[in-house]
C-alpha cells in the first residue's frame, strides 16, 4: 500500500485563502437588507443603533440573533444589560436609520427625537411604528472576526404593522416597491 493510500483525501491545490476585503465588502453591500433598530437600557440611559445583520435563529426555543462592531458603544450597553429590542423599521423611518447609524452622535438622548416606549417584559425601548418589536433577554455573545453576534431569546413581542419594510442596499437605503 503506497503512502498515500493512508493518508486522507487531499485535495491538490489548497482551498480557500484569504480574499481581498475591499472586493468582498463591496460583494456584500449587493447584500439586500431589512433595516433595524437595535436598542437597550443600561445604566439609566437608552442606547440604539441602526443594524442590518440580524436574523432568527429558531422558532423553540424563539431566539434571535443580532450583529454588533466589537468597537460599537452600544456593545457594552448590551452586554452589561443582559436585555435587548429589535425593532423592525418601515420604510417611513429612514431619518431613523440615518441617525442611530451615525458615527459620534451623543451617547446621551440617542432616542430623545425618535418616539418609543420601554417593553413591558424588559424594559428596554421599542420604537413606535416599527413593522414589528422584539423583547430579547442575552444567552450568549460570540466574537466573529471584527464583530460580536449577540443571540437573544424572545421573551417578549410588540404590535406589528402593515407598512412596508426599509431596505439597505448598495449602502443607501430604499423602500420596496
Amino acid at each position: 500500500m503506497s503512502e498515500q493510500a493512508d493518508q486522507p483525501d487531499q485535495p491538490d491545490q489548497p482551498v480557500g485563502g484569504r480574499v481581498d476585503l475591499d472586493a468582498a465588502a463591496a460583494a456584500f453591500e449587493g447584500i439586500a437588507a431589512g433595516v433595524a433598530v437595535a436598542s437597550t437600557r443600561w445604566r439609566r440611559l437608552d442606547h440604539a443603533i441602526t443594524v442590518t445583520s440580524y436574523t432568527w435563529v429558531s422558532r423553540e426555543p424563539a431566539l434571535l440573533l443580532v450583529c454588533v462592531h466589537e468597537d460599537a458603544r452600544f456593545l457594552d450597553a448590551v452586554e452589561g444589560a443582559g436585555a435587548w429590542g429589535l425593532s423592525l423599521l418601515p420604510q417611513s423611518a429612514r431619518a431613523t436609520a440615518t441617525w442611530l447609524s451615525t458615527p459620534g452622535r451623543p451617547a446621551v438622548g440617542q432616542l430623545d427625537r425618535v418616539p418609543h416606549r420601554s417593553g413591558p417584559t424588559t424594559g428596554v425601548p421599542l420604537l413606535d411604528g416599527a413593522l414589528a418589536a422584539f423583547e430579547c433577554r442575552t444567552t450568549a455573545v460570540h466574537p466573529a472576526g471584527d464583530h460580536v453576534v449577540v443571540l437573544g431569546e424572545v421573551v417578549g413581542l410588540g404590535p406589528t404593522t402593515g407598512e412596508k419594510p426599509l431596505v439597505r442596499f448598495r449602502r443607501s437605503y430604499h423602500a420596496l416597491a
